[in-house]
């Protein structure tokens, strides 16, 4: 059995234009030695400019999200394909904030993997709580079941990530307690193995939600925690620096 390699992915979201890449490039110019992979993941427009600017860096080069068609009349998406083209290699999938605001079930989420996997991308599937479930305490069963819904069989030897970011977390400034996160990602670990076997043993589960420099240490050396998706902290190099190197 492999042990993960841990991933640190910045998630640019909606933001982002040409001149930002200075940020992208301030990253792999800081970054120094790492047992991390790192990425970023710029909105569709920088993925190729991002791809090209940090050619001769390690830091890898992601998507926000992909159709699960590979062509088509689909007006304003991207497919997988494209972001490969593009130079991505990883792609993030299954986002709270597309789960929330464009309907996508646990069966689009795992179809979109399926395109990924296709084009030769990685992908990072996120799966989370919202506050009422986990004031309900069903955080578990909630999580659980995206992970059994959104992971399709296809991804047996395939190299993946999951990360769980706890919808009331992301972009608010609250965090999980540390038992809290602990207790997910080892339930998550649980639904890995169950799905995929020893296979399920070497996949990076990432936490995402409000991480920065101040909080990193302490989730990222926490059980099960093999990395992180982080989000407005990342759009800096300084800050993203600072989490990287808290690991």
């Amino acid at each position: 059995m492999t042990s993960p390699t841990p991933l640190i992915a910045g998630n640019w979201k909606m933001n982002g234009v040409a001149a930002s890449l200075i940020e992208a490039q301030g990253v792999a110019a800081g970054l120094g030695e790492t047992k991390a992979r790192v990425a970023i993941c710029p909105p569709a427009t920088l993925v190729e400019r991002a791809a090209a600017a940090l050619k001769a860096s390690p830091v890898l080069v992601g998507g926000q999200d992909c159709r699960a068609e590979a062509s088509g009349a689909f007006t304003g998406d991207v497919a997988a394909e494209m972001l490969a083209d593009a130079g991505a290699r990883l792609v993030i999938l299954g986002h709270s904030e597309r789960r929330a605001g464009y309907g996508e079930s646990d069966a689009v989420v795992a179809a979109k993997v399926e395109a990924a996997l296709r084009a030769g991308l990685e992908p990072i599937v996120c799966v989370g709580e919202t506050l009422e479930e986990r004031k309900a305490e069903k955080a578990l069963e909630v999580v659980t079941s995206q992970v059994r819904g959104s992971l399709p069989a296809a991804l047996a030897g395939q190299a993946f990530s999951v990360a769980y970011e706890p919808v009331w977390a992301i972009g608010t400034g609250l965090t999980p307690t540390t038992a809290e996160i602990e207790e997910v990602h080892v339930a998550i670990r649980a639904a890995l193995v169950e799905l995929f076997g020893d296979h399920g043993k070497s996949a990076a589960i990432l936490y995402g939600g409000s991480v920065k420099p101040s909080n990193a240490a302490e989730i990222l050396h926490a059980r099960e925690v093999g990395g992180a998706l982080v989000g407005g902290a990342s759009l800096k190099a300084e800050d993203f620096l600072g989490i990287i190197g808290a690991l």
